[in-house]
């Protein structure tokens, strides 16, 4: 009796022990979650978005004189229009798609180079040459495909599109509506297209560390997938091994039955 006890004891230990090494922490940053305030270090990485073949940028350009900047936003309304300058007032709202060799074609400045620049760099730029014929131009410069997607383990996986140029892992995870119970927060896997090449990077959101990483904010056309963890990969083998188990069996009772039907019918006869 008492052997039998002590056998019963070692199977629930390990049972319990297994369970723990199974638990994910749903924590975000562990390592500061007893203290009331601090400061972190912030990264010296740059994290403005950089301007990529494939990119698509709206631009417009205005000034105190409308007539004298309307020509630098072609496609006008129409072919008459391109005749009498003087009757735009306002500028035309278009979209210019960055070229594999990172050049946009520009009304009257022909192919300007905006690979590897910021929407304020080539605003800067823009305003620069257009200064050259017009006085005072405004240039407005967005860039309108910065997407990623989210994938694995958050509540609402797929891409999402951002409106402005500062977004970082943290925003792209609630705009996902976070992670679920079943997803490991402490590897977080980014992939990232760089200078032609498929890069990827851990993160571990239950250290404080990643609000400093150089791969905090996101660029276009990042990719984050969150791992299930084991309870969810184990859920997942149960399902389907039950599954196969539950299809096998139907085919045997299925089988069986036909069969039982054959001998009915030859008995009777």
């Amino acid at each position: 009796m008492k052997q039998l006890l002590v056998c019963i004891a070692m199977g629930i230990a390990i049972a319990l022990s297994s369970c723990s090494t199974s638990k994910t922490s749903l924590t975000y940053f562990e390592d500061i979650k007893d203290s009331q305030s601090g400061e972190l270090t912030a990264s010296n990485c740059d994290y403005q978005v950089k301007i990529e073949a494939d990119d698509e940028l709206f631009i417009t350009v205005t000034s105190i004189i409308p007539e004298a900047t309307a020509i630098y936003n072609l496609p006008l309304a129409n072919p008459a229009e391109m005749l009498n300058l003087t009757t735009v007032t306002q500028p035309q709202q278009q979209t210019f798609i960055v070229d594999k060799n990172g050049y946009i074609s520009f009304p009257i400045l022909g192919n300007v180079l905006v690979k590897g620049l910021t929407t304020q760099q080539v605003k800067e730029k823009l305003t620069q040459l257009i200064s050259e014929d017009v006085e005072d131009p405004v240039v407005r410069v967005e860039l309108i495909n910065f997407r990623v997607n989210v994938l694995g383990e958050v509540k609402v996986p797929g891409a999402i599109n951002i409106h402005r140029e500062r977004f970082s892992v943290i925003d792209a995870i609630a705009a996902a509506g976070d992670l679920t119970e079943y997803g490991e927060r402490h590897n977080v896997l980014l992939i990232r297209e760089e200078d032609g090449k498929i890069t990827y990077h851990r993160l571990n959101l239950n250290e404080s560390s990643v609000l400093t990483s150089p791969y905090f904010y996101l660029k276009q056309n990042d990719a984050i997938y969150v791992e299930p963890n084991k309870i969810r990969k184990e859920n997942s083998k149960y399902n389907q091994n039950n599954s196969f188990k539950i299809s096998v069996t139907s085919t045997i009772v299925s089988a069986c039955s036909v069969i039982a039907s054959l001998v009915i019918a030859l008995v009777a006869r």
